[in-house]
């Protein structure tokens, strides 16, 4: 078989190969087309299977060779070497952006503005992968000196945005609106005989009834399961029999330990757990007014059913048996006495995070959120009680990344996220106000490092609107470390404790740090001094307010 090397087309014996365009024409002749006659064609010899694609070709050719079959044949060499140059190019690209994302790259990559990754905001008591960095950081990096200029200049922009306008109290029916449910709950008056609030619930169940048989805690968390397994086994003892009737006894915490993450809130918790007269909620961070309320369990798996407040009851079961045995004692009965034990609760994420509402609260108020957290806590406990742990906000940024980032963790690799936030911070800045970018669900999700949890003067200063600022306590990080004994007198004061026996402050005082950086961690060293100059510029101007609202200077942190 014959092949036209003009068209490709296989020739049957006389064929006039009318598809031809060189041989197209109703006066077509075989013998006096030149085409045909073979001087410029060359028969192809080939075998009857099918060719595949880059298949070497033999090529045999008959004494009337011309010089436009050999073009021809070196055409076909040509496209077949430029697509294998297309496929190397491919594959050297991948191998590029592959390396330049994982660190993996033997040339360092200069910083550049484009196309920022985004990394799901965690929850702060998710568990990390295992995975080690043998990464050895370097003493300093040139590429990233250059790059302070520019982002200084980001810096500058968001600081001449800075404005802090105080917040419009939502009033309570308001909240009532919001929340109808949570109110039809909650009273609004407790027991008098007991300094933490507690009230009294009727129980409708029967004996063969699982109060806890809903409870979104314990269906969605193993962990817990322990936990109310036991509350099952001794509920029924610890109701009150009154007419007929049987009734449990519900409490709320008296004071929250609301921030921040990664200032020491755990290490405060463990050794405030210690005292005789304070009980704990059943897990150390519920994250209930900030995100089970609304359905969150892990934000990168999106929103699920929301936990109703009877769950969150639930937690403080075990703490509202021991205050219904005091309250029930022959000596509370006869001599009138107080119920002084409280209870407390611990989840850092309630002083900032606020970032469900835009899902479940109407955006008509220019992008800030029309109801916080605090709006609700003092509408049900206007007496309630909080403590806040701070710490210099770049080393609190620093070891937030340490202990959330799950691989490749490197000076470097910090460094350039923070760029990377700071950058879509300003874009945010440059659109909207302080608050709304704080409070900002997109803009926090986007952001590879959690630049806002550090603003915390914003923070403050939204709780400031619904509480007085003596049911506040604000503690440094550092004071706590260079003298646990000192700060924690000032919790018991402002807790209004009572005294401690020698041998039970020393158990509370002397015990072992908690929750501190992992060895791993460690060996990272601190970050690059370009970094820590950027984040001081951006913090300063929030670290100078924050330290005029509490009239301290030590929020400064000019010696850290």
């Amino acid at each position: 078989m014959r092949d036209c090397i003009n068209c490709c087309i296989h020739l049957l014996p006389n064929d006039l190969h009318r598809q031809c365009f060189r041989c197209r024409g109703p006066d077509h002749n075989n013998q006096k087309c030149p085409v045909c006659r073979g001087e410029n064609k060359i028969p192809l010899y080939a075998d009857s299977k099918q060719m595949k694609l880059l298949a070497v070709l033999e090529v045999r050719t008959d004494h009337r060779e011309s010089w436009n079959g050999f073009f021809c044949l070196r055409k076909g060499k040509l496209w077949s070497l430029i697509f294998g140059l297309i496929i190397m190019t491919l594959v050297m690209a991948s191998y590029v952006l592959t390396g330049a994302k994982h660190g993996l790259l033997l040339i360092p990559s200069p910083f550049h503005y484009g196309a920022f990754t985004s990394n799901p905001s965690l929850m702060d008591n998710e568990s990390l992968s295992d995975m080690k960095d043998h990464y050895q950081p370097s003493k300093m990096n040139i590429s990233y000196v250059q790059d302070y200029p520019s982002i200084k200049l980001i810096i500058d922009t968001i600081t001449s945005k800075i404005e802090f306008i105080m917040r419009q109290r939502p009033g309570l029916e308001e909240l009532r609106k919001q929340e109808p449910h949570m109110f039809s709950v909650i009273p609004n008056k407790f027991l008098p005989n007991s300094k933490n609030p507690c009230w009294y619930e009727e129980y409708r169940g029967n004996t063969s009834t699982d109060p806890y048989a809903t409870n979104s805690y314990a269906l969605y968390s193993k962990r817990f399961r322990t936990i109310f397994d036991y509350l099952r086994k001794v509920f029924w003892n610890h109701l009150y029999h009154y007419k007929d009737k049987h009734y449990r006894l519900r409490c709320l915490p008296h004071f929250y330990i609301i921030g921040q993450p990664k200032c020491g809130t755990t290490d405060l918790y463990d050794r405030l757990r210690l005292h005789p007269d304070v009980r704990f909620s059943a897990i150390k961070e519920p994250h209930w007014w900030t995100r089970k309320r609304f359905g969150i369990i892990r934000l990168r798996d999106g929103f699920h059913d929301r936990y109703p407040v009877e769950d969150y009851l639930d937690l403080f079961d075990l703490a509202a048996h021991q205050i219904q045995g005091v309250l029930q004692s022959e000596a509370t009965k006869e001599r009138g006495k107080m119920n002084n034990i409280i209870i407390g609760e611990a989840s850092a994420s309630t002083m900032w995070d606020n970032n469900a509402w835009i899902f479940f609260y109407d955006n008509s108020s220019e992008g800030e959120p029309p109801f916080l957290i605090q709006d609700f806590i003092h509408a049900f406990q206007p007496n309630a009680k909080l403590i806040i742990m701070l710490r210099d906000p770049v080393e609190r940024l620093y070891s937030d990344y340490l202990y959330f980032a799950s691989a490749n963790k490197s000076v470097e690799d910090f460094h350039e996220k923070v760029a990377e936030s700071l950058q879509l911070f300003e874009n945010c800045m440059l659109d909207f106000s302080l608050r709304a970018c704080v409070y900002n669900n997109s803009l926090n999700n986007a952001m590879p490092v959690r630049l806002q949890v550090g603003l915390y003067v914003v923070y403050l200063l939204d709780w400031l609107t619904v509480f007085d600022k003596d049911q506040i306590l604000v503690l440094r990080l550092e004071d706590h470390a260079s003298n646990v004994k000192y700060t924690m007198h000032m919790v018991f004061q402002f807790l209004g404790l009572g005294p401690l026996s020698e041998k039970q402050e020393a158990l509370i005082t002397k015990s072992p740090a908690s929750n501190t950086r992992r060895p791993e961690d460690r060996s990272l060293g601190p970050m690059l001094p370009t970094t820590k100059a950027i984040l001081r510029d951006f913090y300063r101007p929030f670290n100078t307010k924050l330290a005029q609202v509490l009239f301290d200077d030590a929020f400064l942190w000019k010696r850290t």
